[in-house]
């Protein structure tokens, strides 16, 4: 396979990010519900701007996690950098605490409640994780050089001995998935088995004990963009499952 085929996704994954901050977007009084939101691999919270408005809009105290994806592996990001931010958020005193993730972001979040517990712990949901690991990584890793340049987060990301998300339980929450079925890159869907949103495959997107599943024609960018899917995500949120037509 050619190098040439990874261009895009080195692009991404060595983009520089800053490193990590995190800010509550509306303080609010004790007592209110608080939404966690983290971004994937190579992104920044700008990704989740859009997302964070509308949550913040209805009332919810949004953290909108910056977190130094290119720097550390996963299991750094959820013990060093999202496990202090919790406590932290703790001190407003929300009744729960629900975490909204996009790609790799779910995944950190899986690694993190699979050690700790949060007993106000409320849904989570998750835009497009690669949560049966990732083929492109796979691919990108079978490359000695282009292996070289992998971040630890993103070596983790594959199907292989490496693979974290594989390592990991059925999830002990409630849980909904959004997988994107729309590709703008040809050349790496060539990659991937089944529909894929140009990332992650839908079938990578799921996993066993989740409480709810929603394919959506939409790439892996798109989807935090779209208004229908932020949609889902509030209701999700509100109800513990996704909106569906009547008898859909």
């Amino acid at each position: 396979m050619r190098p040439a085929v990874f261009l895009p996704f080195l692009i991404l994954w060595l983009a520089a990010i800053p490193a990590g901050s995190s800010g509550v977007q509306n303080p609010a009084p004790p007592g209110r519900e608080s939404v966690v939101l983290l971004h994937g691999l190579g992104r920044s919270g700008r990704s989740l701007k859009k997302l964070a408005s509308r949550l913040a809009r209805q009332g919810y105290l949004v953290v909108n996690l910056e977190y130094p994806t290119l720097e550390r592996p996963i299991e750094y990001l959820a013990e060093m950098v999202l496990r202090p931010e919790l406590e932290r958020l703790q001190g407003f005193s929300p009744a729960k605490i629900h975490f909204v993730t996009h790609s790799m972001g779910g995944i950190v979040v899986r690694y993190y409640l699979q050690h700790h517990s949060l007993e106000n712990l409320g849904y989570v949901v998750m835009l497009s994780p690669p949560n049966q690991g990732s083929e492109i990584v796979d691919h990108m890793k079978s490359i000695p050089l282009i292996k070289r340049l992998l971040s630890p987060a993103a070596r983790e990301l594959g199907t292989d001995r490496e693979s974290l998300p594989l390592k990991l339980g059925r999830p002990g929450f409630k849980l909904g998935v959004i997988a994107g079925k729309k590709s703008h890159n040809p050349l790496n869907s060539l990659l991937i088995e089944g529909p894929d949103d140009g990332t992650v495959s839908v079938e990578s997107a799921r996993i066993a004990g989740m409480d709810d599943f929603l394919i959506l024609p939409y790439s892996h960018r798109s989807i935090l963009k779209s208004d229908k899917v932020i949609d889902q995500v509030l209701h999700f949120l509100k109800h513990g499952s996704f909106k569906r037509k009547p008898g859909g």
